[in-house]
């Protein structure tokens, strides 16, 4: 059944357009593409830029005046709460809710629904863990209100758009369809995609069915829009990633430095280098591109690392050369050591004069003896 919503004349005015205080926040996936970084660390939870990266989007919702916001956690649920708490240091009300099997987006949205408090027709943020964005979260409920829609989405534009789902739009931003992963040039035929933030009119939520599984992408908004609710898309193209690939997340941590992607949680100026309290580097160490040395990390005589993440307690010896590289907590890099592109896991130990690049990932507590790799492909 199409959601209930008031007739146009009983829409908010300009003046009245209530702002959005409540959101949900989907951090319940496992990262796996992230691996070996989400063995022990929940993606969200994974430092970008020196602090968890959601902390990143928690001050973005509350800069745009967000309040309350209900955390659907599920893999590694127990890491959030002993860290962020009630969200009181953020300004924010933050509230827990843990499935006991995974739901899918939207099953999580659904299964948080009973800890919000808004009205039936006043709008719900809802966003998605893992991505990192400039978008006015403003604009979107401005939108959303002003169009009178149930749901209104985030739509980005993209030069590849076959690794999503498309959603066209009518010239007044109505979307029209749902377009999963097109792979011919005839079914291309838009290059907006769905962006993973969302504003939901409160009572639309509970129609999503409840205790099951539920994709609010495959489900959820093709069902709505062929039952003629009114979704309508705002597309804004400011900074967008997503940061599901080491080689993203990397990304991501090094422009949250540099200061292209915007957020209030950057503990320290934007500039080529961030270097946690903490945290010990030679005077000579070369640290350039948005590089990050987490806490406890220390840096050797000689050593370059260019947008690069080096997370808490880790160690890069003399003469390391390090380039767009996540270096786990914890971890070893010995002496002359070149990495391009690689991923360590925590605890893991790379010995003296490797070459590890393209891709390679060495797991949490591996050990490589010196000297005994001297490049390997793409795992």
């Amino acid at each position: 059944m199409t959601p209930d919503r008031p007739p146009p004349d009983d829409r908010p005015s300009r003046k009245q357009r209530r702002q959005v205080t409540e959101a949900i926040l989907l951090v319940g996936g496992k990262g796996t593409r992230l691996r070996p970084m989400t063995v022990n660390t929940p993606k969200p939870m994974v430092p970008a830029a020196g602090v968890p990266f959601l902390t990143h989007q928690l001050a973005r919702a509350r800069a745009a005046g967000v309040e309350h916001i209900v955390l659907a956690t599920s893999y590694l649920a127990e890491v959030f709460e002993p860290y962020f708490g009630d969200g009181s240091s953020l300004g924010l009300h933050l509230e827990y809710v843990t499935e006991v099997e995974p739901l899918g987006t939207g099953g999580a949205i659904r299964n948080v629904a009973s800890r919000l408090t808004s009205g039936p027709d006043e709008p719900v943020l809802i966003f998605n863990g893992d991505i990192l964005t400039g978008l006015d979260i403003r604009a979107l409920v401005d939108t959303h209100e002003t169009s009178g829609a149930d749901v209104s989405l985030h739509l980005t534009r993209v030069e590849d758009p076959r690794a999503f789902g498309l959603v066209p739009t009518d010239p007044t931003g109505r979307v029209t369809a749902f377009l999963e992963k097109p792979q011919t040039p005839e079914e291309i035929v838009t290059d907006q995609i769905n962006a993973g933030a969302y504003v939901f009119r409160r009572s639309v939520i509970d129609t999503i069915p409840a205790d099951r599984p539920v994709s609010v992408e495959r489900e959820t908004f093709p069902g709505l829009l062929a039952d003629g609710a009114h979704l309508q898309g705002m597309v804004d193209s400011t900074y967008w990633l997503d940061l599901g690939t080491p080689q993203a997340f990397v990304r991501g941590s090094a422009d949250l430095v540099l200061g292209r992607a915007p957020s209030p949680a950057v503990p320290g100026r934007c500039g080529d280098r961030l270097v946690v309290d903490g945290a010990s580097v030679a005077p000579d160490a070369k640290l350039t591109g948005g590089t990050v040395i987490g806490a406890g990390a220390t840096v050797g005589e000689g050593a370059r690392i260019d947008g690069s993440a080096v997370m808490a307690g880790a160690v890069v010896e003399p003469g390391a050369v390090v380039t767009d590289s996540l270096v786990g907590e914890g971890a070893r890099i010995g002496a002359r050591t070149v990495l391009h592109g690689a991923v360590i896991g925590d605890g893991a130990h790379v010995g003296a004069d490797n070459e590890l690049r393209d891709g390679v990932r060495v797991w949490c507590g591996a050990r490589l003896p010196d000297a005994s790799v001297r490049f390997s492909s793409d795992q």
